[in-house]
């Protein structure tokens, strides 16, 4: 760790962290490492893969492909936020991670998270619209509509991970350069703050509801009217057809939102940091190496599409 006299007061400015990871036991770090690198490659290859299938496959340039191709993209970048570091620091042993490294990492953390919940959010008004509004489907979801349910999102993710990453580089960090996580997250590094982080943690509460809620609020509204419909319809087989456009988009959110709140809905408790882990793992890591399956084992035209692509592929090699 390097560090520089601060002021006169015997105390020093960190320049840089420690990652502490999951473990400090030495036996566990080749099984981990292992582990994340299969998980980590399954999560790119997966999601490259629904890419590069709703590209190549006309049938499938409709919004809901589009918001689902968005998806896996944003997938895709928010496990590689966090892994390639954790795996690194797994083979060399080496935990340590600069000032700005550590900035840059929680910038994309919370910019990929947050846009994750968003596009939740767009894909379930996607939903709504093609079940409760099904002749006006093309109309209100055009290519306009849909570019603009994808950039704001975007816009709003990165207006806060900016804010959150300015007015972390402006605090000094005295209080040790340990990081009890696997990554650079807001509330460890504040905690190693000796500056007044009471602003920090006004905006994080204030962001934290408004991009929390919000989106939650979206999906929840959506379903109501949606059920509300489908259970309007007399046929049971037209009920089942209505379902099956959720089900995949159901599961994910099921996930996302479930582990969020089995975690942060438990009353605090010396392992809370583990809890924080946990939730991390499971939304950063595990979550975006499921998506592919979850869309693609559920949906033929997904599976056809996929098909398709390995099919071209394996004849280009031959």
């Amino acid at each position: 760790m390097f560090t520089e006299p601060k002021n006169q007061k015997n105390q020093t400015v960190v320049l840089e962290f420690l990652l502490l990871g999951l473990t400090e036991k030495p036996e566990h770090q080749t099984l981990l490492f292992g582990l994340f690198l299969s998980v980590y490659l399954v999560t790119i290859f997966g999601n490259l893969l629904i890419v590069l299938a709703i590209i190549t496959d006309s049938h499938l340039h409709t919004p809901m492909y589009f918001f689902l191709s968005n998806l896996s993209l944003v997938d895709t970048f928010f496990s590689s936020t966090t892994v390639p570091k954790m795996l690194v620091n797994l083979w060399t042993q080496n935990r340590a991670i600069s000032f700005v490294g550590c900035l840059a990492q929680m910038y994309s953390f919370h910019l990929f998270g947050t846009t994750d919940s968003f596009l939740l959010a767009v894909m379930a008004i996607d939903r709504f619209v093609a079940i409760v509004h099904p002749l006006r489907y093309s109309v209100i979801m055009s290519p306009c509509v849909c570019g603009l349910l994808v950039g704001v999102p975007w816009l709003i993710t990165n207006l806060q991970s900016l804010v959150h990453t300015c007015l972390m580089a402006q605090l000094t960090f005295c209080a040790g350069s340990e990081i009890p996580h696997f990554f650079c997250d807001l509330m460890p590094l504040l905690k190693l703050s000796c500056s007044d982080t009471h602003t920090n943690e006004l905006v994080i509460f204030a962001f934290g509801i408004i991009m929390g809620i919000s989106p939650l609020s979206c999906i929840l509204l959506s379903y109501t009217c949606i059920f509300w419909t489908v259970f309007k319809i007399p046929s049971a087989q037209g009920k089942w057809k209505a379902f099956s456009t959720c089900g995949s988009h159901l599961t994910v959110v099921s996930l996302f939102y479930g582990t969020i709140f089995a975690v942060y809905l438990q009353p605090t408790s010396p392992a809370s940091s583990q809890k924080d882990k946990s939730a991390a793992l499971m939304c950063g890591v595990v979550i975006p190496m499921l998506n592919p399956f979850i869309y693609s084992l559920r949906n033929k035209d997904m599976k056809a599409a996929l098909k398709k692509l390995v099919g071209k592929a394996v004849s280009s090699q031959s």
